[in-house]
């Protein structure tokens, strides 16, 4: 015996009318999908263009240290080049010069606290027996603060501005006073590497790391781990109650004003250099309680080399209100 069940057939408007909502359905899922994935390539767009953007920025900053990119652009950039004949030409003016400036500027200077006062009363009395009484005494007695201190003893003072180049950050110009040609004008600051000495790590996206012509390395970079090497070697070394460097060049006010040259930025075409990079050994008759004054410390205390220093010259006289511009690189022919 067979039985058939009946089904109900369903009206064909409700069929029409369910077939349109699943197809509504299925549009707006579709498009929500659309929307989703424009949205997605949009915020992988911006990400993509800003990472881009940062790299550009980046790169502009560090070309000019990047030898590959340094040798292809040669021919482009022959007015930022500078080119002596020998090791020794690259010296503009004599080691003495230099020492003198220096002197000039850090005997009015304030001396370091972190001796003890018995020792503090030594040495101002060894200081008073150095400086010529009319210059100390002609502020009350009193050191003065490293701009007076630079004006005075140097004729000028230097300081940190935005930099007039596009894309170069900070800059330092010429505040007052005027630059005569073969002034020292700046100091490169940093922990002095020998060319056989570790900087990997140090020198990891690293823009602050001069290379001298002999492979003696200075890292002037004034944050990370650099800041930490420079300020562990800097308490390291002490002679009695002398400090042996100077470490508030890492911070934005520098005891001695000198240091700042890290931040001069490299020449141009249209904007040639006023200053050059010399290399200077602290002699050994350097006075030891100015070395407190001294922006560099070496990274190995058995280093059995002087303490080298890199100082800015200048090329020409510069008026106050000049950014300075050194030249990168120079070629040793």
């Amino acid at each position: 015996m067979f039985v058939f069940a009946r089904l109900p057939l369903l009206p064909s408007r409700f069929l029409f009318k369910y077939k349109s909502t699943r197809l509504k359905a299925h549009r707006h899922c579709k498009n929500i999908r659309s929307l989703f994935c424009v949205g997605v390539c949009h915020i992988s767009l911006l990400m993509l263009r800003t990472a881009l953007q940062r790299f550009r920025d980046k790169w502009k900053s560090y070309r000019h240290r990047f030898v590959p990119w340094v040798v292809l652009n040669l021919s482009k950039n022959e007015n930022t080049l500078r080119q002596v004949t020998e090791h020794c030409k690259d010296k503009l003016v004599p080691d003495e010069e230099v020492s003198q400036s220096l002197l000039k500027l850090f005997r009015l200077l304030p001396t370091s606290h972190g001796a003890h006062q018995g020792d503090l009363r030594a040495f101002q009395t060894h200081f008073l027996t150095k400086v010529k009484r009319e210059e100390y005494h002609q502020y009350g007695g009193n050191p003065m603060c490293g701009h007076d201190a630079m004006l005075h003893s140097l004729g000028f003072y230097i300081e940190r501005q935005p930099s007039t180049l596009p894309f170069a950050g900070t800059g330092v110009f010429v505040a007052k006073g005027l630059v005569p040609k073969g002034a020292t004008v700046a100091m490169y600051p940093g922990t002095v590497y020998q060319a056989h000495e570790p900087i990997l790590l140090q020198s990891i996206r690293n823009s602050f790391v001069f290379r001298c012509i002999d492979g003696v390395l200075v890292d002037g970079n004034d944050k990370g781990i650099s800041k930490m090497v420079f300020k562990s070697c800097s308490g390291r070394d002490r002679m009695g109650p002398f400090l042996m460097s100077d470490s508030s060049w890492l911070t934005a006010t520098p005891e001695n004003p000198l240091a700042v040259g890290q931040y001069v930025n490299n020449c141009s075409n249209d904007c040639p250099a006023n200053v050059c990079y010399q290399e200077y050994d602290v002699p050994d008759k350097f006075p030891i309680e100015f070395y407190q004054f001294l922006p560099n410390i070496n990274y190995s205390q058995e280093s059995r080399r002087p303490l080298r220093c890199v100082v800015l010259v200048s090329l020409r006289d510069i008026t106050a209100g000049e950014e300075l511009f050194s030249n990168y690189y120079t070629i040793v022919h």
